[in-house]
């Protein structure tokens, strides 16, 4: 199986200046005690180190989907982070995932995030050369009001690095994207973990996959399959300012009397 570096090779030879990866990119794992050998604190992380001088050897852009690591919080828990590296490689941006899966989807695919992980509580928007970027990550993907507030504060591309549940997958991921990209009017960009990945401690896990680049007007403009490997797509941020100029929707707020 290609390993990070050489995909990212392959998509600067393909001309690529932003590159992503997806959620976990240093680690999926179900087991606590494996994360808790191997993860490490972000300032000692030799994925972040080593992707930091990819992204100044080529001068690109990478968001890394997100990387597990441990934390000083005194519970015990670990974060679940997205960097944006500039060309230079210095980290642009963080965001701490705010939304944990936890879930119980059926009797043998039951996840509680938050045992392991301690949410994020503050919205990030980065931005490239002067087009804002709103950074997500997987579950957040499932409340929108969190991406209607990016694209409001100004971004016109979404982020949403993924190790999405075959079960949930099937039926949810391409719609929930599409949503999204249609509800704010922007690109929403979506590298996603797939396949199996076996596990030295505890069982392995399998995730769904179909990376998936999303057009301003919902179109699906690529879908990077069951497989590992590249997907190229081409932005054009003004496309962004011609959907929300023809269906201007973050404009038509309206206060109302909540439930009660």
């Amino acid at each position: 199986m290609p390993n990070t570096n050489s995909l990212i090779e392959k998509a600067v030879s393909k001309g690529a200046d932003f590159v992503l990866t997806p959620e976990v990119t240093n680690c999926v794992s179900m087991s606590r005690s494996h994360q808790s050998n191997v993860l490490q604190r972000e300032g000692d992380d030799i994925t972040l180190a080593g992707l930091q001088q990819t992204a100044e050897k080529h001068g690109i852009y990478l968001l890394i989907g997100s990387l597990a690591l441990k934390d000083e919080a005194s519970d015990g828990r670990f974060i679940n982070r997205s960097f944006l590296l500039d060309p230079t490689g210095r980290i642009k941006a963080r965001y701490d995932k705010i939304h944990m899966f936890d879930v119980s989807i059926s009797e043998s695919e039951t996840y509680r995030e938050s045992d392991g992980y301690r949410p994020g509580n503050t919205a990030m928007l980065a931005n490239i050369d002067g087009v804002g970027l709103g950074m997500t990550i997987c579950y957040d993907l499932r409340f929108p009001h969190l991406f209607r507030d990016l694209a409001k504060a100004g971004a016109k591309i979404l982020t949403v690095p993924s190790a999405f549940s075959p079960e949930t997958g099937i039926a949810h991921w391409e719609t929930l994207l599409r949503a999204r990209a249609i509800e704010t009017g922007s690109y929403v960009l979506a590298p996603a973990q797939c396949g199996t990945h076996q596990a030295s401690i505890g069982r392995a896990r399998k995730t769904y996959g179909r990376s998936l680049a999303i057009d301003p007007w919902g179109r699906v403009l690529a879908d990077g399959g069951d497989l590992p490997g590249v997907t190229m797509v081409d932005l054009d941020p003004s496309s962004v300012d011609d959907v929300r100029a023809r269906l201007p929707s973050l404009t038509h707020d309206r206060p109302y009397r909540s439930v009660t």
